[in-house]
């Protein structure tokens, strides 16, 4: 009994000696697998109406951050122990939101990117953001901003709105600065998609507040191009303020036909289109310089808000033409590759949970000043603070975007005095 007893310990003794370098070794965390660059998947207009837009906005911030980083050799992720270049999979969506759902869930499902950039306008956006959230994968939204998805933040903890938006703070400063210069009537075209819808809706109430009446609201499909017979109906109807929310295959048509037709209301405003170089340069050729001067458009910043950002426009200047430049996006969409970079080298991953929370918890020291997002509830998703927003509204004066209107936060930079009213369009 007592050999069996002794036997069956050295037994045990040995097979626990074999069995200790055995668990040491697979205890023992396995390396990150091998990786050689970032891969941020987006769906994209590429083509389609909001092509111009997308080439514009994003695009440039997205060539300019691409070119930067893999200049520099990467950025340092410690979870792989080196510098990865980023490298972008870019899909075209034509503009149409089915497609944008479809390849969205193609990158995150198979292709599997490390982070996914925005898609591009507001129905879009609104679109994306429940799938990156269905998904657990981090949004930092760009093109388009909708107050229906501030209130549905509080169930999209993975998505994060960066730019103004109606009532965000844009058309609540536009209101006073109107009613400031005595405007009593107000005329508006709208395009029938979220962004429009939006729009001409808080222009209502806005324009009621400050005791503006509304003429007339006229929503088009986004397929309309000719826009004659309303600039006819809104030359008679002699608004002082005319609206048109819209993209620029609205935009642009809307103001060929106002000159043409000689309608020239104390105020115009039509975005977003007016807001890029593109505009401008449209109707250079057959009006000469300062064609558009007196337009108003939604806009944040210029050179002259300060050194920081005349240094972003001579950057993006120097790899996209005057054109390209836009002067509401560029200022919000600059911090966006920003912030995920110091995310990513700040938690050494590229984890999407980890790099949320990083997100939602720090201040980022930005271009524009302390940036950070405003969480919605118990672990809700965030929108970009109205206190980091250099300017709301912009004006074509001298051939250039000044700001003429923002918040009353100290953060706001005027660049020039608003003109009301705008002077006559030049003679073809």
């Amino acid at each position: 009994m007592t050999k069996k007893l002794l036997f069956g310990l050295i037994t045990i003794t040995l097979v626990a000696l074999v069995a200790v370098p055995l668990c040491s070794s697979s205890c023992v965390p396995a390396p990150a697998p091998a990786k050689d660059s970032i891969v941020i998947g987006a769906s994209r207009p590429l083509s389609g109406m909001n092509a111009m837009i997308g080439d514009a906005a994003f695009g440039p911030i997205m060539t300019m951050w691409e070119e930067e980083v893999n200049a520099a050799g990467g950025i340092y992720v410690a979870d792989y122990g080196k510098k990865l270049p980023i490298e972008y999979l870019i899909y075209d969506d034509a503009t149409d939101v089915g497609t944008m759902v479809r390849l969205t869930e193609k990158l995150i499902l198979e292709d599997k990117v490390d982070i996914l950039f925005s898609s591009c306008g507001t129905a879009f956006i609104s679109a994306q953001a429940p799938i990156a959230n269905k998904y657990g994968y981090v949004l930092l939204t760009a093109e388009g901003g909708a107050t229906i998805m501030r209130d549905a933040l509080y169930g999209l903890p993975y998505v994060f709105i960066s730019l103004p938006f109606s009532d965000h703070y844009q058309l609540p400063v536009f209101a006073d600065m109107l009613a400031a210069k005595g405007a009593k009537t107000a005329y508006i075209v709208s395009i029938a998609d979220l962004h429009g819808v939006e729009y001409s809706g808080v222009a209502a109430i806005e324009f009621a507040r400050v005791g503006i009446d509304l003429i007339a609201s006229v929503s088009v499909p986004e397929t309309q191009e000719d826009f004659s017979i309303i600039i006819k109906d809104a030359k008679a109807a002699n608004p002082d303020v005319f609206c048109v929310f819209g993209y620029p295959p609205q935009v642009l048509p809307c103001t060929a036909e106002s000159m043409a037709l000689g309608f020239n209301p104390k105020c115009f405003i039509a975005g977003p289109g007016a807001n890029f170089g593109f505009y401008q340069f449209t109707f250079i050729e057959a009006l000469g310089p300062n064609c558009v001067d007196g337009v108003l458009c939604f806009a944040a910043a210029n050179r002259a808000t300060s050194p920081e950002f005349a240094e972003l426009y001579d950057d993006l200047e120097a790899i996209v033409s005057p054109a390209m430049l836009d002067w509401w996006g560029h200022p919000y969409y600059a911090p966006l590759v920003q912030i995920w970079q110091e995310a990513i080298e700040e938690t050494g991953t590229l984890d999407q949970d980890i790099l949320r929370d990083y997100i939602a918890t720090h201040h980022f020291d930005t271009i524009l000043g302390d940036t950070y997002f405003e969480m919605s509830g118990e672990g809700g998703g965030g929108l970009l603070v109205k206190e980091t927003h250099p300017g709301e509204i912009g004006q074509w004066q001298n051939g250039v975007v000044e700001i003429v209107g923002g918040g009353p936060w100290s953060n706001t930079v005027i660049t020039a005095d608003f003109i009301y009213p705008k002077p006559p369009w030049p003679t073809p």
